[in-house]
């Protein structure tokens, strides 16, 4: 399988493991200019030289070579999974991509049509995010009507491809927490460019492509909900410390034990 999802800039100073819908195009840019000095002109994610990535050819032996030999300071960055996935519905599901079109193409109105979803105009969010989550829960649990994607596919699957290949992680951090973490995560890399975390700008690739949410996180989600998304999600909240029972509670409870995510994982 290799290391699908990893990144690593071409100084081989640091390594990233991808989980989408959590920081990852702010991730991918500070490495960037770590090597660089200055940010990548566009849309990190369609790079294809000045950073490492499993998806060219080229970079693949690299990353093998320093992920087995955990000689490369590595890490990943996880999410609330009930912003994670309220997020994904938003960009993916109501959202136009850059491309103009629907994301996946068909996918968006076929869905539309089998679970009743709406997701334009004046639309009840409430109702047709529930009716998505039933969507989300279907790909996941029983692979239909179609494949989980990776947008709200758990973040301990993708973290796990790293743990099992053969790599392991030095840090793993939380969007809550963000900036904390990436200046810890720093000060471990001998990066050629310094970067102010501080004061460097955001990069959402995602804003803008769907409606703004209209209400708070904790309203989208009523009894069932909560426990569809513990379902779908329980070793996401193990593992990184968040709370299943509230949703508004934004934050992990605990740190995360990283012997206990590569134990687990890496089974």
């Amino acid at each position: 399988m290799g290391f699908p999802g990893t990144w690593m800039t071409q100084s081989n100073s640091v390594a990233y493991r991808v989980i989408p819908k959590c920081a990852c195009s702010t991730i991918g840019q500070i490495m960037y200019y770590s090597d660089h000095g200055e940010f990548f002109d566009g849309d990190v994610h369609d790079a294809t030289s000045g950073i490492h990535k499993w998806g060219i050819e080229e970079s693949k032996q690299n990353i093998i070579d320093r992920m087995r030999a955990q000689d490369t300071y590595t890490f990943t960055c996880v999410r609330n999974p009930y912003t994670r996935i309220l997020s994904s519905f938003f960009d993916k599901i109501c959202g136009i991509q850059r491309n103009g079109n629907y994301y996946r193409g068909n996918m968006v109105p076929k869905l539309i049509a089998q679970y009743g979803i709406e997701n334009t105009g004046d639309f009840d969010q409430i109702k047709s995010f529930r009716r998505f989550l039933l969507f989300a829960r279907d790909t996941i649990r029983f692979r239909r009507p179609m494949d989980p994607d990776i947008h709200w596919s758990s973040t301990s699957g993708h973290a796990s491809t790293l743990i099992v290949n053969g790599g392991r992680y030095n840090k793993i951090i939380t969007t809550e927490n963000f900036k904390e973490g990436m200046k810890d995560v720093m000060k471990n890399v001998d990066a050629k460019h310094e970067l102010d975390i501080d004061t460097m700008p955001r990069f959402n690739e995602s804003e803008g492509h769907g409606p703004k949410r209209a209400h708070p996180v904790a309203d989208y989600f009523d009894d069932l909900s909560i426990h569809l998304v513990y379902e779908i999600y329980k070793r996401d909240f193990d593992m990184f410390g968040y709370d299943w029972q509230d949703p508004s509670r934004k934050e992990p409870i605990k740190e995360i034990d990283l012997d206990m995510v590569h134990a687990v994982l890496g089974d």
